[in-house]
Parts: structure tokens; C-alpha cells; sequence
């Protein structure tokens, strides 16, 4: 079992910066990758970033690529993302994700509730 509570959402203006935060609350030794995902009104869910277990691998989807950045602290059992030069479209509710896996998410099975961004122009 995974349980994930997101934070940090609000609103921001164009060019601005956020940071989310993930909490992931896990069975003792069990190890998770973890993934950002959002979704805007009216669209599917898009992929934004995930990150491995350990931290070493990242990946992140094309439309965010240079702008923000997954982290993890494994003492805080958090995950970070950090959002900057932040644009009209980024503006959605992002979602914490994991499944069974630690070197990377590939299907969620467990998702957080939601935390919604939103950028004004």
C-alpha cells in the first residue's frame, strides 16, 4: 500500500515559480518510484516527471523539459517538483502517482488526491 498527499499548489503569475511536495507513506522496506502527473480542464491526464527510487533516474514529459525539476528526500518521504518560468498552460491539478516498481512508474496504481496550480497571464 501507497499513500500519497500532495501540497504546495496556488496560484502564480506567468514566469513565476512553485514547488510541490509529495508525501508518500509506504510499508517499512518497501521501495517506490514516484511520478508528477496533471490535468487540465477538459484534457486527458498528461505526464509530467518521475523519479526513482534512489533518486538516480529522472525522466520528464517533453512539454516541461528545462523548466522544472522531481527531487526526492528519502528521510522526509517526499518528493519535490519545482516549477519554474511557469506559463498559462502549465496551470492544472497535478497529481502524485506510484505503482509496485522503484526504478520507474509505469502504471499508477496509486494516486494522491490532487493539488491544483494555477497561473495567471
Amino acid at each position: 500500500q501507497v499513500q500519497l498527499v500532495e501540497s504546495g499548489g496556488g496560484l502564480v503569475q506567468v514566469g513565476g515559480s512553485l514547488r510541490l511536495s509529495c508525501e508518500v507513506s509506504t510499508r517499512p522496506g518497501s521501495r517506490h518510484a514516484v511520478a508528477w502527473y496533471r490535468q487540465a480542464p477538459g484534457k486527458e491526464r498528461e505526464f509530467v516527471a518521475h523519479i526513482s527510487w534512489g533518486g538516480a533516474n529522472t525522466r520528464y514529459g517533453d512539454s516541461v523539459k528545462g523548466r522544472f525539476t522531481i527531487s526526492r528526500d528519502l528521510a522526509k518521504k517526499t518528493v519535490y517538483l519545482q516549477m519554474n518560468g511557469l506559463k498559462p498552460e502549465d496551470t492544472a491539478v497535478y497529481y502524485c502517482a506510484a505503482d509496485q516498481y522503484s526504478d520507474y512508474v509505469r502504471r499508477p496504481s496509486y494516486w494522491g488526491q490532487g493539488t491544483q496550480v494555477t497561473v495567471s497571464s
